[in-house]
């Protein structure tokens, strides 16, 4: 079955006072159920681990991307496969299944609460932020990253020329990773900001990148706790964003030592927290 990531539809296209029927492309936006199997051979265990709403394209990284930055697993050398279940009555485009090895027990506790993925799940900020730092390997990890501002002004102008569906559709978001001299590296679109977010992190998980805590993290739009939450799994220490950060992702971000940028349009951005990474002059 092809991979739809972008949908034709019809439309009627107003301007000043006349109408006409056309059509219009849209980013596709489908289920994704994301299944986890553990367990000893002569005892494996298929749970559901989550359903998100996603463009199609990039699933295997998306779903090893989010069960890494929400903790359930520590690294990309634990999972057998990732892969379409072929074996299941429904689309199996919308249902993809990690395995792990036999010896990996997973820490499903943090999906079975799964109180910190959401900026809505209404839980204080005190408590969420605690609950990563139990999960989180790269805490504390080797920080000698910084940046030039001058840098920071050339990123959204890569991450807009490698944006095909954004400009074919103007409705997906990006994750982009960059080196500290501001090379473009990897870019993950999807309807969903946090899924961009998972799927970079899985495809850095693939090429063995982590920590990440000699990159740039360019957000395309806002920065949420949640996107600071899974940057700060990767041991991210540089986030910028074309939009606004949350107040509960500066406190994450000031918790971690985490250098947050926003609002980085043309040559002007804010820093909100840990401005020793950025390069003033």
């Amino acid at each position: 079955m092809p991979i739809h990531m972008i949908d034709e539809i019809p439309v009627i296209k107003v301007r000043a006072m006349e109408c006409a029927d056309t059509t219009d492309e849209l980013a596709a936006e489908e289920p994704l159920e994301i299944r986890l199997e553990h367990g000893p051979d002569f005892h494996r265990e298929v749970k559901n681990i989550s359903v998100t709403m996603r463009t199609p394209g990039n699933d295997a990284e998306l779903a090893v991307g989010f069960l890494f930055t929400e903790g359930i697993i520590r690294s990309v050398s634990e999972v057998l496969f990732a892969r379409h279940n072929f074996a299941c009555n429904e689309n199996r485009q919308n249902v993809i299944q990690v395995s792990l090895r036999s010896n990996i027990v997973p820490n499903l506790n943090t999906a079975d609460r799964n109180f910190y993925t959401t900026s809505s799940c209404g839980v204080c900020g005190k408590s969420s932020i605690n609950s990563i730092r139990t999960v989180n390997q790269y805490d504390g990890a080797d920080d000698n990253n910084c940046v030039s501002a001058t840098t920071l002004y050339d990123m959204p102008e890569q991450l807009h020329e490698q944006q095909e569906i954004f400009a074919q559709t103007g409705g997906l978001h990006a994750s982009a990773l960059f080196s500290s001299y501001g090379e473009l590296l990897l870019v993950r679109e999807d309807v969903g900001r946090h899924n961009a977010l998972d799927k970079l992190i899985g495809a850095a998980l693939n090429e063995d990148l982590l920590p990440l805590n000699d990159k740039v993290l360019l957000l395309s739009g806002r920065a949420s706790f949640e996107l600071v939450q899974k940057a700060a799994m990767a041991g991210i220490n540089i986030i910028a964003a074309i939009g606004a950060p949350s107040t509960l992702a500066v406190q994450l971000a000031e918790e971690f030592d985490i250098t947050l940028c926003g609002f980085l349009r043309g040559h002007r951005f804010n820093i909100y927290t840990s401005p020793h990474r950025i390069v003033l002059t």
